[in-house]
């Protein structure tokens, strides 16, 4: 008894759902695969195998589930992106006095003021002041970006420490982060409708179901045959042409791949997405936080001629200036006099008159010695003058221009106004990055390439070390989207793999979105299909073999599903199929089909998809 109240209870809770947005189907005049489930599984019921019913329902209402779940989430993510922006800002009035406004009254031409740490409030272009801003958001840059007069900055993107009087250039429903969230929106809608090869076959399956079961009903009492007889065997019919098996021919292959991928660290999001996998052509790949780790390292110090110290005692003092600095560069120089074995406490190290200088690098006083570190050419007037050794500068401006041609990012070290020392700073590849990309190739019909809206430079050098042949840089968003776009005009299948939020517009046009979890913003794992949650970039090309042996395994258990229902069925309409046979033919399809799909949980499928 306790049973049946069970199973009574998966058809309340689990069939209200789907049987009442089959009649709506219906009244729209169309039949769809709810209905045929519901009358199915009362059809079940009605010669007694109420279980075959409330299989099909729980299947059916759990699928439903996370499909509107997963809607949900996209939704809340896309609004969750346009608080970025902030909503309000400090607008400056004719009189010269400062009010704050809502950031979507601010009007083209409005002037407002950026104080440091401050998040920018509109689309605009610095008319006064010098700063850094943080702009990885919107272009993807490793580094914040020094901004001057006459350079244009973006709404959300967060100011460092100097103050901006800007202009404002784009109206808030106009501006790049406000562009960014109706791409999103607008692409998420679009792949809204996709549907499993599955699903699409269900829907004129049920049909067909139907019309059979009609006709198996009514032509035997056309016939003479008795009601009773003619209703046993038009239901023994629709069991055994159910599409539980069907069904269960294809998710269980492909949620134990899901799980089998959730396991290795990879979230893939459901049975849709790991379908698209299987389809991919050509992977698309970002640059910052993706190929490489996402934040700069110490590479090298290049001495100057003339310079009487060591590159041990050059990275010393650097170190001791950028104590105060919150800028990442600084910070990696900390870092790598710390791992030299440097102490920089207070006790080893006199360290005074510390200042920054936005947009141009920080000075203070280490030991006596006044140390300038940042940008050689606007430290040269205020920290060189024509003190500058006569050799230093010139080499020091070579060595600056072969490491900007290198994609790297070079800092000088000043000593009393002398250039001393060259810092060459890089962001470091990912482990494994370049044999995630020859696996990336070896799978798809394409080489992949690489789409990143930092400096050409630094993309090609990336590019070279990870093997990547085709580069497309200095993108803005809109821009990643349209060459994802062009991709999949030409027949192409594409993968974007991805951590920023620049990368959110391209990741939801993209026939597969990867992002990457351990860097990747909010926006960017919301509308990624799939995420890597370890940051490891081999599991990308590891998920993509999982999900082609899921789909070999899906059409594999289709034929042995569809054979045996073929069989079953023209034995119903042909001969009279004893139920208990019907029954047991229909349910032994289920399990032989359920166990096959379910060999991808084991590890060893995961090690398969990770071999050369």
């Amino acid at each position: 008894m306790a049973v049946l109240d069970a199973l009574s209870a998966c058809y309340a809770c689990g069939g209200w759902e789907p049987a009442l947005s089959g009649l709506r189907a219906l009244r729209e005049r169309a039949l769809d695969v709810d209905l045929l489930m519901v009358v199915a599984a009362i059809g079940a019921a009605a010669i007694g195998q109420i279980f075959d019913g409330s299989l099909l329902i729980v299947i059916f209402a759990t699928s439903g589930a996370l499909e509107a779940f997963a809607t949900q989430r996209t939704q809340d993510s896309v609004h969750g992106l346009l608080d970025l922006a902030p909503e309000r800002g400090g607008r400056i009035a004719a009189d010269g006095s400062e009010e704050t406004v809502d950031a979507a009254d601010l009007a083209v031409g409005d002037r407002i003021l950026v104080r440091p740490g401050d998040r920018i409030s509109a689309d605009a272009v610095v008319v006064a002041g010098e700063s850094e801003v943080d702009q990885a958001t919107i272009t993807g840059e490793p580094l914040p970006a020094a901004k001057h007069p006459g350079d244009e900055v973006f709404a959300g993107t967060v100011n460092g420490s100097g103050t901006l009087r800007l202009r404002v250039q784009r109206p808030a429903h106009e501006s790049a982060v406000a562009r960014i969230a109706e791409m999103v929106r607008r692409a998420s809608a679009t792949k809204a409708g996709t549907q499993l090869f599955i699903e699409r076959f269900e829907q004129h399956y049920s049909v067909g179901v139907v019309i059979a079961t009609i006709a198996m009903f009514t032509v035997p009492l056309l016939f003479g045959a008795d009601f009773e007889s003619a209703l046993l065997r038009a239901m023994t019919f629709m069991i055994v042409a159910s599409p539980c098996a069907v069904v269960l021919a294809t998710m269980p292959p492909m949620l134990a791949a899901i799980s089998n991928a959730g396991r290795h660290g990879v979230l893939v999001k459901s049975a849709v997405v790991l379908e698209r996998l299987a389809d991919t052509s050509v992977v698309a790949l970002d640059k910052t936080g993706t190929l490489t780790e996402g934040r700069p390292t110490l590479a090298r110090i290049h001495p100057l001629i003339g310079a009487d110290l060591t590159e041990q005692e050059v990275l010393r003092l650097a170190a001791a200036a950028e104590l105060g600095s919150e800028h990442p560069v600084g910070a990696a120089v900390v870092v790598a006099a710390r791992e030299a074995g440097h102490d920089l406490t207070a006790a080893a190290v006199s360290v005074s008159g510390f200042v920054a200088m936005p947009g141009r690098g920080v000075a203070a006083t280490v030991e006596g010695r006044r140390v300038h570190v940042g940008e050689l050419e606007r430290l040269l007037p205020e920290g060189a003058g024509s003190g500058a050794a006569p050799a230093a500068l010139p080499q020091a401006r070579r060595v600056i221009e072969d490491l900007h041609a290198q994609g790297r990012t070079a800092v000088a070290v000043l000593d009393d106004g002398v250039p001393v020392a060259v810092l060459d700073v890089k962001d470091t590849l990912r482990l494994n990055a370049g044999d995630a990309v020859r696996r990336c190739a070896e799978l798809t019909s394409g080489a992949p390439l690489l789409l990143t809206g930092d400096q050409p430079q630094a993309a090609q050098r990336v590019a070279a070390d990870t093997g990547i042949g085709e580069v497309r840089a200095g993108l803005l968003p809109e821009d990643k989207a349209a060459a994802i776009r062009e991709l999949q005009d030409g027949g192409r299948r594409v993968a974007l793999v991805g951590d920023g939020i620049n990368d959110a517009p391209a990741m939801a046009t993209a026939h597969t979105g990867i992002a990457m979890g351990g860097v990747g913003s909010g926006i960017t794992l919301e509308t990624a299909d799939a995420v890597v949650v370890r940051d490891e970039l081999d599991a990308v090309p590891a998920v993509i073999a999982l999900a082609r042996r899921a789909r070999r395994l899906v059409i594999a258990n289709l034929i042995i599903a569809g054979t045996i229902i073929a069989t079953l069925v023209t034995w119903d309409i042909f001969w009279i199929l004893p139920l208990p046979l019907g029954v047991a033919g229909h349910e032994g399809s289920t399990v032989l089909v359920a166990l096959n799909g379910l060999r991808l949980l084991r590890n060893k499928e995961w090690r398969r998809t990770m071999r050369p």
